[in-house]
């Protein structure tokens, strides 16, 4: 796909993500996931997560975000966690587990990420970052190496 059409699609899911229907901001979470690595997709992520109307567009968009199992999504998850409040870090906590909770070798990738991430973050990412961290750490996987 060509920079020009991801960037049409981003602006799309943006304008998407602004719905004051909950189904609509949770189809952009999903979808605008996708693109987690653009920086216009960053702030509006965020607000999925820490979504003010619905928690069902905070469990998507956190879980499509995890999905992807790489530095992007892990970063706009933490940053969100670490000022999320009680309601939405349950919400946070489960997509954690629901992504995480069957391989080890997954969970363990997660927890390298983080720890890279760690490094070159700014101190709520950070903060963030220690709280999925914490998370992971907990999950005993259903299904480990041989």
């Amino acid at each position: 796909m060509s920079t020009e059409a991801r960037s049409a699609a981003v602006a799309a899911l943006i304008r998407l993500a602004g719905s004051t229907d909950h189904r609509d901001r949770a189809d952009a979470g999903r979808a605008l996931a996708a693109f987690a690595e653009a920086p216009e997709a960053k702030r509006p992520l965020l607000d999925l997560v820490l979504d003010a109307d619905n928690t069902f567009t905070t469990r998507v968009t956190a879980e499509a975000l995890l999905r992807r199992q790489d530095p992007a999504g892990l970063e706009v998850v933490a940053t969100a966690l670490a000022t999320a409040d009680d309601n939405h870090a349950d919400w946070i906590h489960t997509a954690v587990l629901d992504v995480f909770g069957m391989f080890a070798r997954d969970r363990d990738t997660a927890v390298r990420q983080c720890e890279a991430l760690a490094s070159d973050a700014d101190e709520r990412t950070r903060r963030g970052l220690d709280l999925v961290t914490a998370v992971l750490v907990g999950i005993d996987p259903v299904l480990r190496p041989a």
